[in-house]
Formats: C-alpha cells, sequence, structure tokens
C-alpha cells in the first residue's frame, strides 16, 4: 500500500499546507487514544473525481464524536461540502483517499478530555489499493486476540484508540505468514477483520455478523447488503461459529480500503476451491460497476468533485493559498505550558 498525501489540508475551518498541519505532542488524543475518523474514497472517471457515499461517512464521524463526548461543531453538509472543495484545491484527478479525523487537542495530562479542545481536520491523498494491486484474494487466519467488546468500549464509534486492537492482530498475522487476521467477539462467535467486516457464503446464502457482534456498521458493508436485496440474493445477519469459518463456500471482506476482497483460505483451510467464489464474483462485478457510475439507482450516492462551484473555488489558486492557507496553533498551548511547568515546580 502507498499513499501520496496531498499538498493542502483542511483544519479546524481553515486550508492549510500539509507541513503546517500540525499538533502539539502533548495533544490528549496522541497519549490516550481520543479521536474518532473516517476513511472515504473518492474515484476517478473519465474527466471527474466521485466520491463514493460521502455523507453517510459524515453522519457515523458525527456519531462517533457524539459517543466519546466531542462536539462537532461543523454540520454534515459543512463537512461534505469542505471535502469537495478540498479535492478541487488540491486538483486531484486521481483515486484518493479522504481521511477525517476528529480529536482531542492540548490541555491536561489527566484522563478527563472535557477540557480539552476539539480539533477537525481532513486529509487527502493519492491511493490505489489496500493489499497491493496483485493481490486477487487473500490467506488469512483467525487471531488469538479477540475484538473489543461493547461491555468495555463502544465498537460502533470508529475511535483512534481501539484501533490498537487491530495493530496487534494485523502484526500478528503477518508475522505469522498471513495476509489478514479475522477477530472473534468475546463469545467466540466471527466479529470482524482488522478493518474491515466479513461476509461468507453457503448453500447460496450470504451471511454476515451482526452488529451485536461488536463489528463497525461499515459503509462497504451496507452497500453489500444492499446490492444483495437487488441481486436477490438472500442475506442474514446472525452469529457465526468460527468452525463455519472452515466449511463455507466462499467468504469475502468489504471496507473503504479494501473495497470487495476473496479470502481463499483460513487458517490453512482453502475456501471453497481456492479462488474468487461465484457469488463474490457477481457482487464485485456489481460493486464495481456502481462505483463506475454505471448504475442509475445508485448515483445518488457518488458526488462529483469538479462542479461549477468546486471549479470556482480551483481557479484561483493564489488565493486559496495565500489566504487562507495558515499555520494553525493550539489556542491554549502557552496556558497550558505555564500551568503546567508551574504545577511541576518544588512547593517551598
Amino acid at each position: 500500500m502507498t499513499t501520496a498525501p496531498a499538498e493542502i489540508f483542511w483544519m479546524d475551518g481553515g486550508f492549510v499546507r500539509g507541513s503546517d498541519a500540525k499538533v502539539s505532542v502533548l495533544s490528549h488524543a496522541l497519549h490516550y487514544g481520543t479521536g474518532v475518523f473516517e476513511g472515504i474514497r473518492a474515484y476517478h472517471r473519465l474527466d471527474n473525481v466521485y466520491v463514493f457515499r460521502l455523507r453517510e461517512h459524515m453522519e457515523r464521524l458525527k456519531d462517533s464524536s457524539r459517543i466519546y463526548f466531542m462536539d462537532l461543531k461543523y454540520s454534515v453538509d459543512d463537512l461534505c461540502s469542505t471535502t469537495v472543495e478540498l479535492i478541487a484545491r488540491n486538483e486531484m484527478r486521481c483515486n484518493t483517499y479522504i481521511r477525517p479525523i476528529v480529536f482531542r487537542g492540548f490541555g491536561g495530562i489527566g484522563l478527563d478530555p472535557t477540557k480539552a479542545p476539539t480539533h477537525v481536520a481532513i486529509c487527502p491523498f493519492k491511493f490505489e489499493s489496500y493489499f497491493g494491486s496483485e493481490k486477487t484474494g487473500l490467506d488469512v487466519c483467525v487471531s488469538s486476540w479477540r475484538r473489543i467488546s461493547d461491555v468495555s468500549t463502544p465498537p460502533m464509534a470508529k475511535a483512534c484508540g481501539h484501533y490498537l486492537n487491530s495493530v496487534v492482530a494485523r502484526v500478528e498475522a503477518k508475522l505469522n505468514g498471513y495476509d489478514e487476521a479475522i477477530l472473534l467477539d468475546t463469545s467466540g462467535f466471527v466479529s470482524e477483520g482488522t478493518g474491515e467486516n466479513i461476509f461468507i457464503v453457503k448453500d447460496g446464502k450470504l451471511v454476515t455478523p451482526p452488529l451485536s457482534a461488536s463489528i463497525l456498521n461499515g459503509v462497504t458493508r451496507d452497500t453489500v447488503i444492499k446490492l444483495a436485496s437487488e441481486m436477490r440474493i438472500q442475506l442474514v445477519e446472525r452469529n457465526i461459529a468460527r468452525a463455519e469459518l472452515y466449511t463455507c463456500d466462499e467468504a469475502f471482506f468489504t471496507g473503504t480500503a479494501v473495497e470487495i476482497m476473496p479470502i481463499f483460505s483460513i487458517d490453512k483451510r482453502k475456501i471453497g476451491n481456492g479462488e474468487v467464489g461465484t457469488l463474490t464474483a457477481e457482487i464485485k462485478a456489481l460493486f464495481n460497476k456502481l462505483i463506475e457510475g454505471r448504475v442509475e439507482k445508485y448515483n445518488s450516492w457518488l458526488t462529483p468533485v469538479y462542479t461549477t462551484s468546486a471549479e470556482k473555488a480551483q481557479s484561483n489558486p493564489a488565493t486559496a493559498i495565500e489566504g487562507d492557507l495558515k499555520p494553525k496553533v493550539d489556542s491554549v498551548r502557552e496556558k497550558f505550558v505555564m500551568s503546567f511547568w508551574n504545577e511541576t515546580l518544588p512547593q517551598w
């Protein structure tokens, strides 16, 4: 996976150079994981770029912020229009990944984040394939680590700190020679991959874990559920036992970064014939048509970047850079520095 960050980011209401989008090393999110984020895809087609299900992603960002006590002062409409303008200002005419993030900044070293400011940033970069363009399917394992549980932290929030759970599972899989890992929930049922939802196919039925299995409610997962209905494929959301992974006919991951990625083997057991399954291939083909704008019913899911208004913002790059690209500095930094060092001075 290779990424090429854009020159211009958006941070706390203004456009900034990427090199100026800085935060303090004492930011609460850096120490305690108090941030939430999204991953959004935009696809280059003909002379335009189309952002896929932009609104749904920003709505989930707002929900995640609410779960973790962060007041996101920007509306969903604001975040969507800013994202489109940001891509246009960067003159990106390529497949693009967009990373919006909401996080707690510099405001104390205690665990209570409510006195720390909430920052918001959106960072786009050129992006093609998560696992590499040569990968047509994955060899995966069931991780020895369990997926975070709703009794400890809310998995439905796409939170920064949650992903340490994914990191240990992903590294374990890599060290053992696998492409990816599947995590079970605390009850031993299948939950999800380290950054993907999972579907299996058995006897022509599509099966996926329910929200109660500690999964993130994935936007691509929701897309596949809707496409399955369109294709008249029977879909069941239910708990999946680990052994069902070894006896299913097909399996695949879904996610913004991976899109739809077939699974060829799990724990060294070949899935089906070890190739892309028939149903998986049909769903993947329809998904590809959809993101290319060839399924009219779902064109509302594709937000064009280069409309008249976006091109107008792009047409005067001097104004965009000189007027808006100013370094962002944490507004409470000096106050906190003085208070922090005063508290650590010897008390005579």
